[in-house]
């Protein structure tokens, strides 16, 4: 009778350190899947975020297309008004040179000569504003 009563304690025993090593094996197992469940709802809320983000910047540069791609239509629309602008002024400036060269030959030629000169001094401007551009010291882009 002991030894059935040894056998029945061992078989006991094991199995009562058995169900306590399951019981940890267990608790660890369910605070590991309650980790893993937090870290994928903090990558869930990070993809939502991003796509969020991504979404707004898609919707800006939308929005920043349209607007340059107005005031480019805009630009265009004054750039071909000016050009007829000129078109017509320089129509009209050839009638009049033609009607003071014919009635003012003096005259004429001495506003010709001011042109010239004036022409000759903004050329004169611009190349010394190019040589001056040329000599000042150019930033270093890499250091």
């Amino acid at each position: 009778m002991p030894t059935y009563l040894l056998v029945i304690l061992g078989f006991l025993s094991g199995f009562g350190l058995a169900w306590i090593w399951r019981t940890f094996h267990v608790l660890h197992l369910r605070k590991e899947q309650k980790r893993t469940e937090g870290l994928l709802e903090s990558e869930r809320l990070v993809k939502e975020n991003l796509r969020r983000e991504n979404a707004m910047a898609f919707q800006l540069k939308e929005a920043v297309e349209a607007d340059l791609g107005k005031k480019l239509d805009e630009a265009n629309e004054a750039i071909y008004a000016m050009d007829q602008d000129m078109l017509l002024l320089q129509k009209s400036n050839e009638e009049t040179e033609a009607l003071f060269a014919a009635g003012m030959p003096e005259l004429h030629n001495v506003k010709m000569q001011l042109i010239e000169a004036n022409n000759t001094i903004a050329r004169l401007k611009a190349q010394l504003r190019q040589k001056e551009k040329a000599i000042a010291p150019q930033p270093k882009l890499f250091e």
